[in-house]
């Protein structure tokens, strides 16, 4: 590969340095440059988007993580091709966006690494900003939705809309990065009824998404809420812990039970595996594929202004560390986005 003299040998980056530790670094590394003869692209980054807990990945998951991976956090990414392989649907040029694996070295640098499978072109009507913080929470609330939550794809199947008007799903930290995407996919397949679980300066914001009805956990708790409203067909959990244990008493029989956090079973309540007659759940535990052919269907979603992004806070390349603090504290509207350039 010929590499053009506008492209630095030297870039700046956010580093994690100890992996024991969440602490951040602004700082300068060699360019890491796409190897000969793969499907790697050299991409110009303009935006990324932190996860929750990702700076704990390298920690806890060491065994799974590439050999080579270097502690930079951020797998959400818009950007612009630099150079790309002979046969890629991307070229230099390409305005793209990607959700790239938490294995490998991460985006908040200002080259990064993304192969084809990875990529799709970003949507025209979102800025860089909002496509950064678009992949992994389309990903997460589409899988959840269509591929485990047994919603049809009704914007696209009259009969699977039809069965989908006669559902009822509950969605945890509805107005959350993944939560706000879950309303609206679940308002698009035609879904009937669209249950969020929001704080109270959440509540109208959620219903202009699509819910249908708004739980405040500030004034009720849920299990308190399952108590005096019908089961419902579907529970998305994106929280854990205790809104996970009292989501067992808000699913119906049969239903289904769905976790990003942790794994449902491990928080069913003692009370309903002593029952005689326990109750039936299908519970998943379960985490995102990144997939650019799915996010290229999103992307015509996007386009068409069925679906949008939302954005909590922008943060300045500098200032990562401050936009990592934001995510963690867990009271985010939408997604937190880290801007490049």
């Amino acid at each position: 590969m010929t590499v053009s003299s506008s492209i630095p040998s030297t870039i700046r980056c956010v580093l994690q340095p100890d992996f024991s530790s969440t602490d951040l670094i602004f700082t300068t590394l060699p360019i890491q440059l796409p190897k000969e003869g793969t499907d790697e692209h050299l991409i110009k980054v303009h935006a990324v988007a932190p996860c929750a807990d990702e700076l704990l990945w390298l920690r806890d998951y060491a065994h799974l993580m590439s050999p080579d991976r270097i502690g930079i956090p951020c797998y959400d990414v818009s950007g612009v091709v630099v150079t790309a392989p002979a046969d890629s649907p991307f070229q230099p040029g390409t305005e793209v966006y990607a959700r790239t694996p938490g294995k490998d070295t991460g985006n908040t640098r200002e080259y990064t690494i993304a192969k084809t499978v990875h990529l799709a072109v970003k949507p025209k009507n979102l800025s860089w900003e909002e496509a950064a913080a678009a992949p992994i929470s389309a990903f997460t609330a589409y899988q959840a939705l269509f591929e485990h939550g047994d919603i049809k794809l009704g914007w696209k199947d009259e009969v699977g809309r039809l069965e989908n008007s006669k559902k009822r799903i509950l969605i945890t930290a509805g107005s959350g990065g993944v939560g706000t995407w879950a309303v609206q996919l679940a308002k698009l397949a035609g879904v009937g009824e669209i249950i969020a679980v929001v704080g109270p300066s959440n509540v109208d914001f959620i219903k202009s998404l699509g819910a249908t009805e708004v739980i405040n956990y500030r004034e009720q708790s849920l299990s308190f809420w399952a108590t005096c409203n019908p089961e419902v067909d579907l529970v998305f959990d994106l929280l854990g812990g205790q809104t996970l244990a009292e989501a067992w008493t808000a699913v119906k029989d049969f239903g289904i039970l769905l976790g990003v956090k942790e794994a449902p079973e491990s928080r069913k309540p003692k009370e309903m595996e002593s029952a005689t007659l326990p109750k039936e759940v299908k519970n998943y535990w379960f985490l995102m594929r990144s997939d650019g052919s799915q996010l290229g269907e999103i992307t015509k979603l996007i386009e068409a202004g069925l679906l949008r992004p939302f954005l909590d806070s922008i943060w300045e390349f500098e200032d990562a560390k401050k936009a990592f603090e934001k995510v963690e504290s867990g009271h985010s509207r939408g997604k937190v986005v880290i801007k490049l350039l």
